[in-house]
């Protein structure tokens, strides 16, 4: 029998076609940003260098602060010289000289003639200068005898106000700076930053405590999860209220959550501390947020408190779905409670666990508002996540660079993570349909 398939697209090719607006709203909202921070790796880009906020692949000038500097210096020098007598006049006249040499060897390039004055009427109406008019392509040679210039202005510079031999030193000093500021050079750096990564003990110390958190953290949540959804699976009175009840830690906002556990854990008024101390678990009160050890337990403990619940949501999804028939068979067969779990119970979640246990490695390793809220990565860095490493380099320091490499790494973690649970469960259920 000849089906519409088989005229014109096959089941197959059709199914490809519905799937396709979803492959590019997956490229846009989650591949793009993963390109663009590799991208970002690959230059060295620091928003605290006004040289360096963006991608430059030539040497170029920043018009704006070139148009705004060049000028302003060659009359302040021209004010100094003015002012000036013997071989500080002749050192200040040679300087400007120099200047005016690099002013009309500059001039020259075609992008700078051709925006120069576009950019100067700009700034004289106190209008923003608009991107494709802010940067200006340089020849090498050029560039290089600019950057050389002005090193040896401002050390001439420099010298002569050492002798007091300037009237308005800051004026000059400060607008050579601003000169050498607009001088743009590339700031790709290939595969640097990884290469420095590999060698830094820090991001060692911030992945071992990662790895740390996440298996431990995931370890008693899975069996906290285990229990507590057994429990609430049972009939009994005020059933549906244990539930509810059972999801508030979870339903809390993670922030809100770490500020209510970090009051707890203080070490002069908290709660939780005191307890810990009468108790015997901890020597003092101050242990929790001060010792290493002791901000790692306390970050994995709010950790279970906030998340076993939902660890406990999903496993206690898939205990619906084994039928009541098998545990009446097996009382009849006279199998215990234990039996029936290890039997029954555990075989028949295998997937429902490995789903779970998916979910909640891939958000303990990129775990961030709880340990950034409590700790801050302290004391001494030693609950600093690969998370808040990157988010300290890259908003910290503004080394954009730098942070987008942690990002590239964070996800490549996270993608290593995500492929072995799925090849993992995807055998899993492939077996199971086998099986069948």
């Amino acid at each position: 029998m000849k089906t519409g398939f088989k005229k014109g697209l096959s089941e197959k090719q059709t199914g490809y076609l519905f799937l396709l607006p979803a492959l590019l709203i997956i490229m846009v909202i989650a591949i793009w940003p993963v390109f663009r921070s590799f991208w970002l790796s690959l230059h060295d880009i620091r928003l605290n260098d006004p040289t360096k906020t963006e991608v430059h692949s030539t040497y170029g000038i920043d018009m704006e602060r070139y148009v705004s500097t060049m000028p302003y210096l060659i009359k302040s020098l021209d004010k100094e010289i003015n002012q000036a007598q013997g071989d500080t006049k002749q050192k200040l006249t040679s300087l400007q000289g120099k200047l005016e040499t690099v002013k009309n060897s500059i001039g020259e390039e075609p992008q700078v003639k051709e925006r120069y004055d576009e950019v100067s009427q700009l700034l004289y109406e106190f209008k923003p200068v608009p991107a494709d008019l802010k940067y200006a392509k340089v020849e090498n040679a050029k560039f290089q005898q600019m950057k050389t210039a002005l090193a040896e202005v401002e050390k001439e510079l420099n010298q002569l106000n050492d002798r007091k031999l300037l009237k308005k030193p800051n004026d000059v000093l400060g607008l050579v700076k601003g000169l050498q500021a607009s001088a743009i050079e590339p700031n790709f750096k290939g595969f640097v930053y990884y290469k420095q990564y590999l060698m830094d003990k820090r991001l060692w110390a911030s992945m071992s405590n990662t790895l740390t958190f996440t298996l431990v953290s995931v370890f008693v949540e899975l069996v906290l999860g285990i229990w507590i959804a057994v429990l609430i699976n049972k009939q009994f009175r005020g059933r549906g209220l244990v539930r509810a009840a059972v999801l508030i830690p979870w339903a809390i906002p993670t922030v809100i959550s770490a500020l209510m556990w970090k009051f707890m854990y203080d070490g002069q008024n908290g709660i939780v501390a005191k307890v810990f101390s009468v108790v015997g678990i901890t020597p003092d009160m101050s242990t929790l947020l001060t010792t290493k050890w002791g901000a790692m337990f306390s970050v994995i403990f709010a950790d279970v408190w906030k998340t076993t619940p939902f660890m406990a949501l999903l496993i206690f999804a898939g205990l619906q779905t084994i039928p009541d028939s098998l545990y009446e068979a097996a009382d009849i067969d006279g199998a215990s409670k234990r039996q029936q779990f290890f039997q029954i119970t555990l075989p028949m979640l295998k997937s429902t666990i490995l789903v779970a246990l998916l979910f909640r490695t891939l958000d303990a390793f990129r775990v961030f508002d709880l340990v950034y809220v409590l700790t801050g990565g302290g004391p001494a860095n030693s609950t600093e996540t690969i998370s808040i490493y990157a988010y300290k380099t890259m908003f910290a320091q503004m080394d954009f660079g730098a942070g987008s490499a942690l990002s590239v790494i964070v996800f490549l973690c996270v993608a290593l993570i995500s492929i072995g649970y799925i090849k993992f469960l995807g055998a899993d259920l492939l077996g199971d349909a086998k099986g069948k």
